[in-house]
């Protein structure tokens, strides 16, 4: 899909849904409801997704808008970095969106111990990315992904619905990602970050 349109339907999508937070006239409530009918209508015809799918996944929030998040823990042993097998074969960072009821810290930790089976400790940010700089393909909605570097203190490789196996790689002999997830770019960002002791965040 053109950029551009994703640009626009994404924009009023935004200004639609802020006006069914704060608007009071049902007048214009009706008017902010077809605003966000058409965004979704746009993002259907331009995707060929059909639209009560593209409506579930781009019209279903309330309130103000904001980018959703996503951590990415970043675990090292003797130099290599752990990485998950995904149930389609590929290979991500351990990660996931951020629960409503914890913390940035807490969803890293909890997302390790889901999808790794390891305890850890979150010792550093690495990078707070927009992840529509980075990572194709674009989503309806913003993302915030989040970086951290962390250290086992515990556990092993448990079986799981999320993940089939865990394993260290080093830098130049990385498996097929899940780029939607996280790069190359990104993976090497990580390794950068857990070689460098003064290490200072990136961010967008």
């Amino acid at each position: 899909m053109d950029k551009k349109w994703l640009d626009w339907a994404i924009e009023l999508q935004s200004l639609a849904q802020a006006g069914l937070t704060y608007g009071k006239d049902v007048y214009d409530r009706e008017r902010y409801e077809r605003i966000r009918d058409i965004s979704a209508e746009m993002m259907s015809y331009r995707t060929d997704i059909p639209l009560e799918k593209v409506k579930d996944l781009f019209c279903s929030e309330t309130g103000y808008q904001t980018p959703k998040l996503d951590t990415r823990a970043a675990i090292f042993d003797h130099g290599k970095i752990l990485l998950v097998r995904e149930n389609n074969g590929k290979w991500s960072l351990p990660g996931g969106w951020v629960d409503v009821n914890v913390s940035v810290k807490e969803n890293t930790l909890k997302e390790v111990k889901e999808e790794a089976g390891l305890d850890v400790t979150a010792d550093r940010i690495i990078a707070v990315q927009d992840r529509a700089k980075h990572n194709l393909p674009l989503y309806a909605y913003g993302v915030c992904k989040i970086f951290v570097l962390c250290s086992v203190i515990g556990g092993q490789f448990e079986p799981n619905i999320e993940t089939t196996e865990s394993r260290y790689f080093s830098e130049n002999d990385l498996p097929a990602l899940a780029t939607e997830k996280n790069t190359v770019e990104q993976v090497k960002m990580c390794f950068n970050a857990y070689r460098d002791p003064n290490w200072v965040t990136l961010f967008d």
